[in-house]
């Protein structure tokens, strides 16, 4: 693992492209990067990368087989990266995109498999994080999305854990400070005939049954 860790501020407000740039540069060298989203910080690498996949998993102390869920730029990049896309997709996205709900979908063949959930399926994230969709847009490439922490162990929403626990292990951490913490992203499947919600969180699910 990384001895030096670089530590980026992102602040809100305008998008700071000179940041975006240094970011995307340190990924697309395979390197991994724990980042604020609008829950709590999660671990980044890109998808597509089966190295970077693996620093996360070992990072984490994460069993193989236990898929991880993408950050995306967009329903754009959703259909570059789905085998397919129901019409309840459609619905759900322009409902709570982009915001704390993830969506499983079946997957082209473009990631390491270890990350792929039952059939090759591939949890998608849009969260309301500016900066962080214009990065994967710049990238055009997935980035992992999976929480801050060891397997096991609480989520992080705060600047300073992230820094303690990360600082000397991971090649960047940018500085978002406090996240909304609260619950974690709602995760509906949508890989069956029949949609289900796999985990209740920020999202109820009294608000997404009209449209399951």
């Amino acid at each position: 693992m990384p001895k030096q860790t670089q530590v980026i501020e992102i602040k809100p407000g305008p998008v700071d492209a000179a940041k975006i740039a240094e970011i995307a540069d340190i990924l697309r060298k395979e390197g991994i990067m724990a980042y604020p989203t609008d829950t709590f910080y999660g671990l980044g690498a890109g998808a597509y990368s089966e190295t970077a996949v693996r620093k996360i998993y070992l990072l984490k102390k994460r069993g193989q087989g236990k898929p991880l869920s993408v950050v995306i730029s967009g329903v754009d990049m959703a259909e570059k990266v789905a085998a397919s896309l129901p019409p309840v997709f459609s619905d759900l996205s322009r409902k709570f995109w982009p915001g704390p709900l993830t969506l499983v979908v079946k997957a082209k063949p473009l990631f390491p498999p270890q990350m792929l959930g039952p059939g090759g399926s591939l949890a998608l994230r849009l969260p309301d994080v500016p900066w962080l969709l214009e990065l994967v847009r710049q990238m055009d490439v997935p980035l992992t999305a999976t929480s801050a922490n060891i397997s096991g162990e609480k989520e992080i929403d705060s600047r300073e854990e992230v820094i303690e626990a990360f600082s000397g292990k991971v090649d960047l951490i940018i500085d978002g400070g406090k996240t909304p913490g609260g619950l974690p992203s709602t995760i509906v499947d949508l890989t069956s005939d029949k949609p289900r919600i796999l985990r209740e969180g920020a999202v109820p699910s009294e608000r997404l049954r009209p449209y399951l």
